[in-house]
C-alpha cells in the first residue's frame, strides 16, 4: 500500500475512533443526567430553614446537621419490638472545615434537656418550652425545628440538614456491600431480641441496625448506644474511602440513589447532584481527621426533678465555639472515634462495649 493511502487510511481510523469515543460521551453523559434526575424525583425536600443564628463570613467551612428519625414504618425497621415516637433517635452536628480536609461530628443524647425555642413547621407555629428533651422538638416540628433548637441553643449556624431513616441506614450499609465491625464481647440482648458474636465481622444493613439500635447490653445505655453509631459511621465513612466510592461517579450514584428513598433533605441540596458534589468535596479528607465526640452532659443529681436526664455542660459552651469559629477540636478530640480508628483510645472502648 502505498505511504499516501496508508496515511488516509490512519486518518480515516482515527476520525472513526474519535467519533466513536464522543458519540459514547455524549450518550453516558445523558445517561448520567437521566440517572440523577431519577433520583431527584425520589428526595423528599423539607422546610427552609428559618434562622436563630448568626451566619458566619463567607468560606468553605459548613454545618450540616444530620438526624435519624425513630420511625419503624419502613419494611423491617421494628428490630427493637418498639413503636417510636417520632422523635429523632440521632442528632449528629457534622463540622466541615475550611478546605474540606477535615471534619468532625458531634452527637447530641435524645435525653439531654434544653430550652426549645418557637419555632414554624410549614404554617404551623410550635410552641417553645423549656426544660425539655433533646428529640421532642422533632416529634412536635420535624427536622426544621430541630435546627432551629440547635441554633437557639448552640449559636452554631446551620447551612443544611439531611435526615434518614431505619430503612435509608440498613440501604446505605447493603450500597457498601457491608460494614465491618469489631464486637469484644457477645451481645445477648433478651429484652429487643438482639444477639452478636464476639469478633470482627462484617453485618449487612439488617445486622447493622441491630447494631445500632441495641441499647441494653452496656451500662450507660443511650450514650453506650451513641459511641458505637460514632463507631459505626466511622467505619462506614472509611469503607467509602477504601472503595474509591468518592472519585467513582458511577458508584457515588449507586450509593446516592440507595439513599433517595429514605431521606429528606433541606431545599438547598435536594437533589442528587448536590448530595454527590457534597460527598465528593471530601475526597480529600484524611481519615485520622474525620472525627467524633459527644457533646458534654452530666446526670441530674439523684432527688432532682429531672434525674434520670441530661444536662449541657460548662464544657459545651467552649465546643460550641470552636465549631463557630471553625476551630479544630483540640482537647475535646482526645481518646476521639475516627474514620481512622473508630474506637478511640482504650478506656472510651472500653467504657462504650468497643474493641480497644
Amino acid at each position: 500500500m502505498p505511504e499516501a493511502e496508508r496515511r488516509r487510511h490512519r486518518l480515516a481510523v482515527l476520525r472513526v475512533i474519535v467519533v466513536a469515543e464522543l458519540v459514547v460521551a455524549l450518550l453516558t453523559g445523558a445517561g448520567v443526567v437521566y440517572a440523577y434526575q431519577h433520583v431527584d424525583h425520589k428526595i423528599s425536600a423539607g422546610e427552609p430553614i428559618h434562622h436563630h443564628a448568626r451566619k458566619p463570613p463567607p468560606t468553605s467551612a459548613m454545618n450540616i446537621l444530620v438526624m435519624g428519625t425513630d420511625s419503624r414504618s419502613c419494611d423491617g425497621c421494628g428490630i427493637d419490638k418498639e413503636a417510636g415516637e417520632g422523635g429523632s433517635d440521632t442528632t449528629i452536628l457534622l463540622h466541615i472545615a475550611e478546605g474540606r480536609r477535615s471534619a468532625y461530628g458531634i452527637s447530641i443524647a435524645r435525653d439531654t434537656l434544653v430550652d426549645r425555642p418557637e419555632c414554624r413547621n410549614g404554617d404551623t407555629v410550635v410552641p417553645g418550652a423549656d426544660d425539655v428533651i433533646w428529640n421532642q422538638a422533632f416529634a412536635l416540628g420535624g427536622p426544621e425545628c430541630t435546627v432551629e433548637q440547635v441554633e437557639a441553643v448552640t449559636g452554631v449556624y446551620i447551612d443544611s440538614y439531611i435526615t434518614v431513616n431505619f430503612g435509608g441506614f440498613k440501604d446505605m450499609v447493603d450500597a457498601l456491600k457491608g460494614v465491618e465491625v469489631c464486637i469484644p464481647q457477645p451481645i445477648d440482648d433478651t429484652v429487643a431480641h438482639i444477639h452478636f458474636d464476639a469478633g470482627t465481622q462484617t453485618l449487612d444493613g439488617d445486622r447493622a441496625l441491630q447494631y445500632v439500635r441495641e441499647r441494653h447490653s452496656t451500662a450507660n445505655s443511650d450514650l453506650g448506644r451513641m459511641k458505637r453509631q460514632q463507631a459505626f459511621i466511622a467505619s462506614m465513612i472509611a469503607k467509602v474511602k477504601s472503595t474509591g466510592t468518592l472519585t467513582r461517579p458511577d458508584r457515588l450514584y449507586r450509593f446516592a440513589s440507595s439513599l433517595a428513598d429514605s431521606i429528606q433533605t433541606s431545599p438547598d441540596i435536594a437533589s442528587a447532584g448536590k448530595l454527590v458534589q457534597l460527598a465528593a468535596s471530601l475526597r480529600h479528607a484524611d481519615l485520622q481527621h474525620i472525627k467524633f465526640v459527644t457533646a458534654p452532659t452530666t446526670d441530674f443529681p439523684v432527688g432532682d426533678p429531672n434525674w434520670g436526664r441530661l444536662q449541657l455542660t460548662p464544657d459545651a459552651k467552649v465546643l460550641w465555639r470552636k465549631v463557630r469559629h471553625d476551630q479544630p477540636l483540640g482537647a475535646f478530640g482526645k481518646g476521639a472515634v475516627s474514620a481512622k480508628n473508630p474506637h478511640g483510645d482504650k478506656q472510651s472502648a472500653a467504657e462504650n462495649g468497643l474493641c480497644a
